[in-house]
């Protein structure tokens, strides 16, 4: 196990427990996808609705692969065995990617604006330096975008405990 995935897992954890209770629990994916639709405002209903059903997913998804004391509530300790087995998850990451990368093109080009990206990151709780250095690391145009399908590959090479060196990694501020 790569020491950098330990590390994005660790972070994805402490911003998924959106009210900061040290566990996982359905109300925090309901907050985090109230958070992320209230930051693109110019995307379409569909785009905020399939974001919500991907969070939903996400929760349902760990709750059932995770929680193994079936207490409604995922452990750090839980949570963490998604590294270990990422492939129990590749559906909902999918989903939950896509939906983040539709949300991030309100005006459905196929690109994302830095202000966009910056914007739902932020939303999500990620540092806006570490986010601008994500953005530059996609290699944006000279128009300062990227392609929704580079994006979408970089938040599922995220969750792969096998890659380092990745873009994702400048997210807990190391490239190592």
């Amino acid at each position: 196990m790569q020491k950098t995935a330990i590390n994005r897992v660790k972070l994805v954890f402490t911003l998924l427990d959106a009210d900061g209770t040290g566990y996982l629990e359905a109300e925090d994916f309901d907050l985090m996808a109230t958070r992320v639709v209230a930051a693109s405002p110019d995307s379409g209903e569909a785009a905020k609705a399939a974001m919500i059903s991907a969070f939903r997913r996400y929760w349902t998804t760990l709750a059932a692969e995770l929680d193994t004391n079936r207490d409604n509530r995922i452990s750090f300790e839980e949570y963490s065995a998604c590294v270990l087995s990422p492939e129990r998850f590749d559906e909902a990451l999918t989903d939950f990617a896509e939906a983040l990368g539709a949300l991030g093109d309100p005006d459905g080009d196929g690109l994302i604006k830095r202000h966009d990206f910056m914007a739902l990151m932020m939303a999500i709780g990620f540092q806006p330096a570490n986010i601008d250095a994500l953005f530059d690391a996609f290699g944006p145009s000279d128009d300062d975008q990227i392609a929704v399908p580079v994006w979408v590959a970089g938040i599922k090479d995220y969750y792969s405990p096998e890659k380092t060196g990745i873009p994702g990694d400048h997210l807990i501020g190391t490239t190592a």
